[in-house]
């Protein structure tokens, strides 16, 4: 069974990953089945990690729902720590398992 802190501690290592990903390749699209693949993610965890970073303003979605960096130019990495109170926040707008209710 694994730990708060260690999930916690997953969750970052998720986010910084899926940070380096998009720094390192300009002009990545995916969709979340996409990235679930790519990563080895779960639905809900890729959901959330990836709706996470839009809420930072480091990915949009497009209107094909596919996950793309906001901008080319220099960015400021956003504080990756994916805080329970943040999860809560997208489940109650109803971003759940990657879809709007």
């Amino acid at each position: 069974m694994m730990n708060s802190r260690s999930a916690v501690g997953d969750s970052e290592l998720t986010l910084q990953r899926i940070c380096g990903e998009y720094l390192e390749m300009p002009g990545l699209q995916l969709t979340l089945k996409q990235a679930q693949r790519l990563w080895g993610l779960d639905e809900e965890m890729c959901a959330r990690s990836l709706e996470f970073l839009v809420e930072c303003r480091f990915l949009a979605r497009t209107g094909r729902d596919s996950y793309v960096r906001l901008t080319d130019g220099n960015i400021v990495l956003p504080v990756l720590r994916m805080a329970k109170a943040s999860i809560d926040r997208l489940r109650a707008r109803g971003i759940d398992r990657g879809r709007a209710s």
